[in-house]
């Protein structure tokens, strides 16, 4: 059952960082043989690490499409659902693109300074697919890329047994874990290829892994070098990309996913249950947890999981979630849990509670989380999918200084200086930078500024 504690035997542990990467030594020899080797090497983890290990890498266009006709005939909910996801996504990803704008501004008689936002050429992006295949990651990932001008985006994805060679590959007891399916046609999980297509990726290769992050982060024969690569991963591809970083962009090292609810008595038990379940059920890590004042929406909660739990397909997952990571914390106003939230600085934030002035004053105080989900009806699932936010959001406390995935990671906001022959301002700028060159004991410096005021 979950834990239920007061708010003063809070252990200082709970608001430290909970990234559960570590330094692993094959990691960095997958990224020197990638590197060094490039696509042989990446044939070779293939046949180690997948099911398959296709002859080539590439998903050609037309199976991408395929993928998709066939999820829109055989199941129309779904693709229609990701259509939606997808438009919305991409609206809000346009949305943000407009405040990051250009201008140039003449600080001074004669000095124009500006700012532009360009995007980068190449993204990279990394989408798993194992025990759960995130299809909804292909769209978080792609579209704020999209919104930001990025002209080619690259999609790795774990390989699949292709269609056409399933039937040698059953035969000879191939295309399973250990066993792979070898120079057989370039395939991934289905959905993650509809929804690639959906979304216009502009490339997708079967490759996964940390040798995924190491192509896309310095380029072989076949997968290009991309400017920055986000997406999320198991804890090899974690620390690939926090190798890599400096050699491309990344989006972030994320550690384990965290719910944090902040409930009055105004809270359904039921609906506050299922939203710590949905965080619980996607790692045995997960970190579920309630803050409310109220002791028996506490307890009327502790009860409720426990009830959905024994009918969750996914409860061996969640129950130890919620046994070993999650929490209830009975607070001594709705005010301390606002706090503890805002030191935890938790990935999501639910205030579960009716609109009122006191809601609206809880709000304000709020500043450390990935995401906020205001109100009863704003359930985080909804940001997971379908809401237009970005579901990419920053874990183990680090939103206390980074928000989440957005078109900021694929645009590079750069500065321009423009100066008129002997005006005020550019005379003043020359003689300062002189002075601090001289200072600073540069004197080329000095000397290039000190030039142009002959």
């Amino acid at each position: 059952m979950i834990k239920i504690q007061k708010a003063e035997d809070l252990e200082d542990s709970f608001f430290e960082g909970r990234n559960f990467t570590e330094t692993i030594e094959s990691v960095q020899q997958t990224l020197i043989n990638v590197k060094e080797k490039k696509d042989a090497a990446l044939h070779d983890y293939s046949a180690k690490f997948d099911v398959s290990s296709p002859l080539t890498f590439e998903i050609p266009k037309r199976e991408l499409e395929l993928a998709a006709k066939k999820m829109e005939q055989s199941n129309p909910n779904l693709y229609k659902s990701l259509q939606y996801s997808h438009d919305l996504a991409l609206e809000f990803a346009l949305k943000q693109k407009e405040s990051f704008y250009d201008f140039e501004e003449e600080l001074r008689p004669g000095v124009i300074t500006g700012q532009k936002n360009i995007p980068v050429e190449r993204a990279g992006v990394y989408v798993p697919a194992g025990r759960f295949p995130l299809l909804s990651t292909v769209v978080m990932t792609t579209t704020p890329a999209l919104a930001a001008g990025v002209k080619e985006i690259i999609l790795c994805t774990p390989p699949r047994v292709h269609p056409d060679d399933k039937i040698k590959a059953e035969q000879e007891g191939l295309g399973v874990q250990g066993k792979p399916f070898i120079n057989g046609k370039p395939y991934a999980d289905e959905n993650i290829m509809a929804a690639a297509y959906i979304c216009g990726v502009s490339r997708v290769f079967a490759c996964g892994g940390a040798q995924a992050i190491a192509a896309m982060a310095f380029g072989t024969e076949s997968i290009p070098r991309t400017d920055v690569i986000v997406g999320p991963g198991n804890k090899y591809v974690a620390e690939a990309k926090r190798m890599v970083y400096g050699s491309v962009g990344i989006d972030m090292v994320a550690g384990p996913t965290e719910v944090f609810i902040i409930a009055d008595s105004s809270a359904n038990p039921e609906w506050v249950a299922a939203d710590l379940l949905a965080q619980a059920e996607h790692d045995i890590v997960a970190q579920p947890v309630l803050a409310t004042p109220d002791s028996e929406l506490a307890h009327k909660v502790a009860i409720e999981i426990e009830k959905q739990l024994e009918t969750l397909p996914t409860k061996q997952t969640a129950e130890q979630s919620i046994n070993n990571q999650g929490r209830i914390i009975i607070t001594n106003s709705i005010e301390q849990a606002a706090k503890i939230a805002n030191k935890k600085a938790p990935e999501h934030l639910e205030l579960a509670m009716q609109a009122s002035e006191e809601r609206d004053k809880i709000e304000k105080m709020l500043h450390n989380y990935g995401s906020l989900f205001i109100g009863h009806y704003s359930a985080e699932v909804f940001g997971d999918y379908s809401a237009g936010l970005n579901h990419t959001l920053p874990t183990s406390c680090s939103a206390r200084f980074t928000g989440g995935l957005s078109v900021r990671m694929f645009l590079k906001t750069v500065t321009t200086l423009r100066t008129q022959k002997g005006s005020t301002g550019m005379v003043n700028s020359a003689t300062a930078a002189a002075y601090l060159g001289d200072a600073e004991g540069l004197f080329a410096h000095s000397k290039a500024a000190r030039l142009r005021l002959l």
